[in-house]
Formats: C-alpha cells, structure tokens, sequence
C-alpha cells in the first residue's frame, strides 16, 4: 500500500512517546495499544499523526481539514467521560466523510447496550443467558425468573469495568448491594445475568461483508486464590502483576472438537451480523458443560495492542502485527469507498 497519513485518535492521556527509553512497565501498561498503533505503522512507512481527543471535535474537524489525513485509525473508547459517546464521534467521521478504522456508529450504539444486544441475539435463537436490567434510582426487584447465581455488571461499561469477585451474587441481599455499588460507583443502569459455570472463551473477527475469524481463544484463570470464582475481573484483565502471580494467560483454545469450535466462530459470525459489527471485533461465549456456548458480550474495537488477545490470535492464525493493522486500515478506507467517499 502506498504511504499514508493516517491520524490517530486516542485520549489525551494515552497519547505514547516515540520511544520507550526511561518509561517503567506500569506507565507503558498504560498506553501500550496507542504506542504499539503508531509506531508500527510509522515502522511501515506511513505518515502517522496522534491525536489526544476528550471533549471536543474541533481538533479532529481541523486536522481532517487542514492536514488531510487519508484514513483516521480509532483508538477512542469514550467520549466526554461517557463510553456510549464513542459512536458519536464515529458518527463525525462519517459526517466529514473520511475513512475511519473500526466499527460504524449504529453497531457500536448495538453493542455498547448490553441489554439491547442480548434481547437482539435471543430473537435470533443465539443462546444467551437469562438477565434482568436494574436502571438507577429504582426499587432493585429480581424477577422471580431469574435465579441464583447472578454476575453483576455495568449496562454499557466494557473492559471488565467494576466487575470483582463481589459481583458474583446468591441471595437477594447481595444483588441489591452490587447493583448500588454499580449505581454509586460507575454511575450507570445495572444488568445481572445468569451465571454459566465454564469456560471464557473469545472470538476475534476482522471484516465488513466478508467475515473472517480468528482461532478460538481461552482465558485460563491459572491458580486461583481459595473461594474464588472463575470470572474475568477487572483486576484479572489489567493487572500484569496479578496474572503473573496467579500464572493467568489466554492461549488457543484446546480440546474442542472440530464440529464445536466451527460452531462456535459461525455464530460469532452471526452475532457480528445482527448487531451491525464491522471493521474489528470480538465476541465473548460462556462454554457451558454440555458445549453450549453462551454468548457474554460483544467488543467491537477491542484492544489491539501486541500482547493482548486479538493481535496474538491473529498472529497464530497467520497475520503478523503489522499485517494486522494494515488490514484494519484497509477494512477502513474500503468500507469508506463501498458508501462512495
């Protein structure tokens, strides 16, 4: 691909150094996916501009007007404090019709809503878990459907935000305490779903018409402290230390018979259709006892950085980071010319 101005739109926090000299792991934990984005895209020859984005869009209307770039790369996961908002500026983009990397605005708002999702892919006969909605400054009731044991988690949040072992709730007393703790501390409606004993499996997939999946990959939750539940927690997912310690890794998925892992990446296929994925994604399953694999949730523009689960399934599936990344950029720009600009 001839060389490109690519502007890459991330937090103001995020936004890496160009080297890593003097940096301590703790601080490059922080901003790996950003670093990792543009320096091997400069590594591959293109022009790259980063981009810290927060609460206004007059910085990215001036750079698309006056620096031109030929594709934007988005790393946002918010905006204005608000996870939800992050469709709007996807929405901008198009507006200003310039090619942009990762989901369109109506899937991220399809899959940010947990609730809608869910209720979407129920219809679609895709196996999902029984759950209920507790929306802020309301009476917490469990419908009497519902039975224990629950997980508790943010309606809109993604990365594991505010999940702990605490979230994992038996009786109605503590349902009532996690979803108040959702409430007060993420400041967002609550979902509590049924809680399927298995294994956290993850699919990525790369595409806009055509869909390509990744191999099945599976968190392993290593040596778990005693009492503790098999859940992907907040500090399970971000803290290197933690893993390390407990020796929890993701790896290709092992003793799945053919029949079931095909299955498995068809309704990944599935669930990206319904809910209007494209660019990048990936979807979460629950693989119950009897093969059932539930469906969790589904990320589109999930972290890409080298370490994380995206980049190495793509990696043993033949697609090397930088190739990773350039498909991205090319899923854009083409996704861009299908719609005419």
């Amino acid at each position: 691909m001839k060389r490109l101005r690519v502007l890459v739109l991330m937090h103001p926090d995020l936004v890496p150094p160009d080297s890593l000299d003097g940096h301590s792991e703790k601080e490059i934990f922080e901003w790996k996916t950003e670093y990792d984005v543009v320096s091997t895209l400069r590594a591959a020859g293109h022009d790259v501009k980063p981009l810290g984005v927060q609460d206004e869009l007059k910085p990215i209307r001036y750079q698309i007007e006056n620096w031109k770039p030929h594709v934007v790369f988005n790393l946002l996961e918010q905006f204005h404090g608000e996870t939800a908002y992050d469709q709007n500026v996807a929405s901008f983009l198009e507006l200003m019709r310039v090619p942009y990397t990762g989901c369109n605005p109506r899937g991220l708002m399809l899959a940010r809503g947990k609730a809608l999702a869910k209720k979407l892919l129920h219809y679609h006969r895709i196996p999902t878990p029984a759950f209920a909605v507790f929306p802020m400054r309301r009476k917490i009731r469990r419908p009497a459907r519902l039975g224990f044991p629950l997980i508790v988690k943010s309606i809109s949040e993604d990365a594991s935000r505010g999940i702990a072992q605490a979230s994992l709730v038996d009786s109605d007393e503590k349902l009532a305490e996690r979803v108040a703790f959702v409430h007060e501390k993420i400041a967002t409606d609550a979902i509590a779903e049924q809680y399927i004993e298995g294994r956290e499996l993850y699919v990525g997939v790369l595409g806009n018409e055509r869909l390509r999946c990744l191999p099945v990959w599976e968190l392993e939750f290593g040596d778990d402290a005693e009492g503790a539940s098999r859940i992907a927690t907040e500090k399970l997912k971000h803290d290197p230390d933690y893993q390390e310690r407990r020796g929890i890794a993701a790896g290709p998925a092992k003793k799945l018979t053919p029949e079931l892992r095909t299955r498995i990446q068809q309704l990944a296929k599935r669930i990206c259709r319904t809910l209007e994925l494209d660019g990048y994604a990936r979807i979460d399953f629950r693989l119950a006892a009897d093969d059932t694999p539930y469906f969790l949730e589904a990320n589109p523009n999930p972290e890409i950085a080298k370490i994380e689960e995206f980049a190495d399934a793509a990696r043993h599936d033949g697609l090397k980071y930088p190739d990773l990344l350039q498909r991205i950029v090319t899923l854009g720009i083409s996704r861009a010319r299908s719609i005419g600009y």
